[in-house]
């Protein structure tokens, strides 16, 4: 039996994928009630706020853990079909404009974080792929990934999931245009500029559908075991928010009425490091104790999209200049996304 198990993906990869489908959504279904019920069981009083403190821990991590599972697994299905190689062949050659919209477009299916951010930049410059078009990629890649997408749509529904996704392509987009038509490919690091251009390449794909079921476990072991301490952290945090802050403290300073909220989330986010995965779980409970949709999701994409660690690593290849406008750039278009989410919820 177990045998039979474990050959299951190899032997009918179509029924593996049916039945762990079935078995996701039926554990999924059962989260709430359960969290209820140990929430309950524990020695506080229910409606105090470690009670609800504890029941939306208990709720919100093995529901935020399971998504984060089953979409890393899909999405590193996916991925098998988009290797860096083949990124960086499609978009070679490529000219401003469309190619920006394609970068950023595969910015959401490739898996590829801050921590790739020097060597896929290299590639891309000796690919010969325009600096515009690359910073397009950069920025969608880790702001408007599958897993931040996913999560925003299990957690508050497909419109705001999809009014996320296109004004953060649309930032990605007009963000690497606008560097790309300030020409500063002299701000690159002189090692970076002098290197030798290659010929990108796509291989043939031999990939099987039992060899990208592994690639998606292979994903989610990667993927799930190297953020699971962010999440754990973020949903603690979004706990710790939701049993004890006031129903409205953070109308008064994150609010849609505040002017100043928006600009003052995104330099607060910067500083800090966490990924979509961490930072979602306090999201929701920043939106449930008042706080303006727009603001708090600048804030998120401050976060994941100017972190620190990304902009000390494009260090290595950027000069002072090019990391100044990529920055200012970008926190204008993440600060324009939270004046209109403001304005339309």
């Amino acid at each position: 039996m177990n045998a039979f198990v474990l050959n299951l993906p190899r032997s009918s990869p179509r029924t593996f994928l049916a039945v762990s489908a079935v078995l996701w959504f039926g554990v999924y279904k059962t989260l709430e009630p359960l969290s209820r019920w140990l929430a309950d069981a524990l020695p506080a009083e229910r409606g105090s706020h470690l009670h609800d403190a504890l029941q939306f821990f208990l709720y919100d991590t093995p529901k935020v853990l399971l998504l984060l599972a089953g979409i890393v697994m899909v999405m590193g299905m996916i991925n098998s079909y988009f290797t860096p190689e083949r990124t960086r062949a499609l978009l070679s050659g490529r000219h401003e404009g469309v190619g920006n919209a394609m970068a950023a477009m595969l910015g959401i299916v490739t898996p590829f974080c801050s921590c790739s951010a020097v060597p896929l930049f290299i590639g891309f410059v000796q690919a010969g792929v325009p600096l515009g078009v690359t910073f397009s990629f950069l920025i969608s890649a880790p702001m408007v990934n599958e897993i931040a997408l996913a999560l925003l749509f299990g957690l508050f529904g497909w419109e705001i999931a999809v009014l996320y996704m296109g004004l953060g392509l649309t930032v990605a987009i007009v963000a690497g245009f606008v560097i790309g038509k300030l020409k500063m490919e002299q701000h690159l690091e002189d090692w970076v500029r002098n290197m030798a251009h290659v010929q990108a390449t796509v291989g043939a794909d031999e990939l099987t559908l039992p060899d990208r079921i592994e690639a998606g476990f292979a994903s989610v072991r990667s993927i799930v075991g190297r953020v699971w301490p962010y999440v754990l952290a973020g949903i603690a945090i979004g706990a710790a928010i939701h049993g004890y802050v006031p129903q409205d403290f953070m109308a008064g300073f994150m609010g849609k009425d505040v002017w100043w909220a928006v600009p003052a989330s995104v330099l607060i986010g910067v500083p800090m490091y966490t990924n979509a995965a961490g930072i979602i779980p306090i999201v929701e409970a920043l939106l449930a104790k008042g706080a303006a949709l727009g603001t708090v999701l600048a804030f998120m994409m401050s976060v994941i999209a100017l972190s620190l660690p990304e902009i000390v690593i494009l260090r290595k290849v950027l000069k002072p200049t090019l990391i100044a406008t990529f920055i200012g750039v970008v926190s204008f278009g993440i600060m324009l996304v939270g004046y209109v989410f403001n304005s339309l919820f």
